[in-house]
């Protein structure tokens, strides 16, 4: 009897997982908000649903009878997909009750606070006069996030310190600024809560890893290259990472840790760790595949570790292969620009003939309209690499970026 398999999310970064379902010879029933998703092509059963109705996504579960519901890559459908696998009376790979610590960034500081995982001082708002009391609470200086949100949409640094009067937000000098970069993050809450937490100083690093039966592997530690204040969006990934052996150890010590607090049991794991004078601290933990190629691209070209793969299989009861083949280094970077019209990208020859040159990827056409980076949806491509080491496959892949031209008007 042919086995199905409901995929939440349609997108590029969720087509390597629903081709490895396919490969499986699983059905596959796509649902995406997005008629028009780069994924559908590939469903048996295309159901153009919102993947954040959990409702709606579990009727037609009902109506579909699928053998297992999964994501890849994205932090709400995580929520969906555990309401309905619990619902459906499926393997519980995670609890609704867990979905909610690993999405809600209110639940998981509360959940990490409680287990004793090292993070910020942080405090949530429901208002504006909440904010402001936090900020007062945080000295001046916080880092204001929707609770419920990813991509670092709504994300910001907020400094109004008076020693900083010349910082990036030396502009907000009255409460109608203040108020409008409030505004601006809880525009992006989809629950309109946001969060306030201590800004920590330090290099950033993500952790990829694979939960099976309760056991946590760690796969890949990530280092992450990050746009200057007031935005967190993430420029570059390049793994392995080039921190000590000895941060390393404890960077990947906060993960398991934190991966354990969620109370993840047969999932896939990506954790943002900032390295501060403190110690290492959870920015974020997600029941999920990394995104930005992380997972998808750079984990089999630096491990030999077909992570998608195996999360797949693990959804669907396998013992999926998690042993590195190799070790090499590979990159990604971003391509950015400025506001305006897209008049054109031109990508030369030259580009391709770059050795370690792996993937030249254009995300928008003439005649869009560009913004400078706020979020990850600002970016307008990317250039992977690989190489022998970090540094070579960082340089690589920056050297073919600076040769991409980007025309506006």
């Amino acid at each position: 009897m042919e086995k199905t398999m409901m995929i939440l999310g349609a997108s590029a970064l969720q087509v390597p997982a629903i081709k490895k379902a396919k490969a499986l010879g699983y059905k596959i029933i796509l649902v995406d908000y997005d008629k028009d998703a780069v994924g559908f092509p590939l469903a048996d059963v295309k159901l153009v649903v919102s993947t954040l109705d959990k409702e709606e996504v579990c009727r037609q579960a009902y109506i579909y009878k699928p053998d297992v519901v999964i994501t890849s890559t994205s932090d709400g459908p995580v929520r969906t997909a555990a309401y309905v696998n619990e619902k459906l009376g499926k393997r519980p790979d995670l609890s609704y009750e867990d979905s909610l610590c690993a999405t809600i960034k209110s639940h998981m500081r509360k959940r990490l606070q409680e287990n004793g995982v090292p993070i910020p001082e942080y405090y949530t708002a429901e208002n504006y006069d909440e904010f402001r009391t936090a900020l007062c609470r945080l000295h001046g200086r916080c880092v204001l996030k929707p609770a419920d949100n990813a991509g670092s949409r709504g994300v910001q640094l907020i400094d109004v310190r008076p020693q900083t009067a010349d910082s990036v937000n030396a502009a907000a000098k009255t409460e109608d600024d203040l108020r409008r970069m409030y505004e601006y993050s809880k525009a992006n809450a989809r629950n309109g809560l946001v969060m306030v937490e201590e800004f920590m100083e330090g290099r950033e690093v993500s952790v990829e890893a694979i939960t099976i039966d309760g056991e946590t592997h760690i796969l890949a530690v990530t280092d992450k290259y990050i746009t200057p204040p007031p935005y967190f969006v993430e420029l570059a990934h390049c793994e392995p990472s080039v921190l000590s052996d000895a941060v390393k150890e404890e960077v990947k010590k906060v993960a398991l840790q934190a991966v354990s607090a969620i109370g993840i049991q047969n999932a896939p794991s990506h954790t943002e760790i900032k390295v501060t004078k403190d110690g290492a601290k959870v920015v974020e933990v997600a029941a999920r595949l990394g995104g930005d190629y992380i997972t998808s691209k750079l984990v089999p070209l630096s491990t030999g570790i077909d992570m998608v793969g195996a999360s797949v299989e693990l959804a669907a009861g396998m013992k999926p292969d998690i042993s590195a083949k190799f070790d090499r280094a590979a990159a990604i970077c971003f391509l950015q620009a400025d506001d305006g019209v897209l008049e054109e990208i031109v990508v030369p020859d030259e580009v391709y003939s770059i050795e370690g040159i792996e993937e030249v990827v254009l995300y928008q056409k003439a005649g869009a309209a560009v913004s400078s980076t706020r979020s990850s949806n600002d970016r307008l491509g990317h250039v992977i690499a690989v190489a022998d080491t970090p540094d070579k496959a960082l340089e690589t892949a920056k050297k073919a970026l600076g040769l991409i031209r980007v025309k506006l008007r």
